[in-house]
């Protein structure tokens, strides 16, 4: 449906359709029936995507100052952002809650970082809500030892209001065992808290990390069956307070295509390669394995050859690398220089885990697409270049600056 609209030069680009991943949105909220149940965007998934999310979640989970000020900047209430990280800054955590009135809530990684936040929080003379993150075994987070502790400690924190718990174990879980597992750990460890501590946990903020099927291998998803599975598990569940379903990848993965065109095609040593003009500084998949799997993608030619055969090609982007491969063996009928080809799926992460500095290419032009408006250029094709030499050398001077 994009194609009339790459014909001067749009590509590298990714496109947002917004239709799509509203219709995501909506079926995931009315797939999970348990009562007060809530849904946080991880922003670090895809920033582009906060507002036209803002009125479609119920929350926003900031990873780092820019993550906050990103949210800031698109006016989503900050008593709707949560903001995690393992690294809090003293100067950008006293900032956050003085200019936002102590309305964010924050996660705490360690003790050390309760520290940081009771002293943030009294010296802005704020009072702070707090979720306590337990480790599920990595650098993020603490130990139920550590948790333990907090909850001992927490009237000392004078400033701080501890509500809940924040877990998140990883992402790309292939069915729901180990999310059921999780739920029922977190599950105890609420009535533990309950029972020995006196500490009702009042919010639960979970991350299932539920899988996306990127690849032709990768079984497809019956997304109805997934969210009346996680329902259920979620409803038989003794905690009664409110779960916060924290997801990224899962609510817009699907909404996403990258858009590439061939610049060359050739064979040799026995192989046939199409190069294109991005590349694996644009577009990472998860678990690709340099191009091994091969992602679902759609090739389309500028004219159709309905009698060409279909041969295997790696498909090689434009870094100075050899590993700069984004599918290996993908099979195609007579790609030419300038036929399009468009990988799908690739609406979460992609588009900010790329190697965008090596060789200073320019990052990608990015479009939201809907039904209704068509296609809408949300951010420029940006010189990496600038970001790779010193500061202020090879920007343009104004029109009528001195020589």
């Amino acid at each position: 449906m994009f194609k009339e609209a790459y014909k001067e030069n749009h590509t590298p680009s990714y496109v947002f359709d917004l239709d799509s991943l509203r219709a995501r949105v909506e079926a995931v909220k009315k797939g999970i029936t348990r009562k007060g149940a809530r849904l946080c965007f991880v922003v670090a998934a895809n920033p582009f995507l906060v507002e036209a999310l803002k009125d479609q979640v119920d929350g926003f989970m900031a990873g780092s100052p820019g993550e906050v000020h990103i949210c800031e900047a698109e006016e989503i209430p900050m008593e709707n952002v949560v903001v995690s990280g393992a690294y809090k800054a003293t100067l950008d955590t006293a900032r956050q809650m003085g200019e936002f009135e102590g309305r964010c809530i924050f996660t705490a990684e360690s003790l050390e970082q309760m520290d940081v936040l009771q002293y943030c929080a009294k010296w802005q003379d704020q009072q702070v809500q707090v979720l306590l993150r337990l480790t599920s075994g990595d650098q993020f987070g603490m130990d139920e030892d550590a948790l333990m502790q907090c909850i001992d400690k927490r009237e000392d924190y004078e400033n701080l209001h501890i509500i809940g718990l924040q877990y998140h174990s990883g992402t790309q879980k292939k069915g729901l065992s180990q999310v059921g597992e999780e739920l029922e750990m977190l599950d105890g460890l609420c009535q533990k808290l309950r029972e020995e501590k006196g500490f009702d946990v009042k919010v639960l903020q979970y991350g299932p990390g539920l899988g996306v099927p990127y690849f032709e291998e990768d079984e497809e998803e019956d997304l109805d069956q997934v969210l009346k599975d996680l329902d259920g598990l979620l409803c038989a569940m003794r905690f009664s307070g409110a779960v916060i379903l924290e997801m990224g990848r899962f609510l817009t993965a699907f909404c996403g295509s990258y858009y590439t065109s061939v610049v060359d095609v050739k064979s040799q040593g026995g192989k046939n390669y199409c190069i294109v003009d991005g590349g694996i500084h644009h577009l990472v998949y998860p678990g690709q394995g340099h191009g091994r799997k091969i992602p679902h993608c759609t090739h389309l030619p500028q004219e159709l050859d309905l009698e060409a055969p279909e041969k295997l090609w790696d498909v090689c982007g434009s870094l100075c690398t050899p590993s700069d491969v984004l599918a290996r063996q993908l099979s195609m009928q007579d790609p030419k220089t300038g036929d399009l080809l468009i990988f799908e799926r690739t609406g979460a992460y992609a588009v900010t885990e790329g190697r965008r500095l090596l060789n200073s290419y320019d990052m990608p032009k990015i479009f939201f697409f809907t039904r209704e408006k068509g296609m809408d250029l949300v951010r420029e094709r940006e010189g990496a270049c600038l970001l790779n030499m010193r500061t202020g050398k090879g920007e343009k001077e104004e029109d009528g600056a001195e020589e």
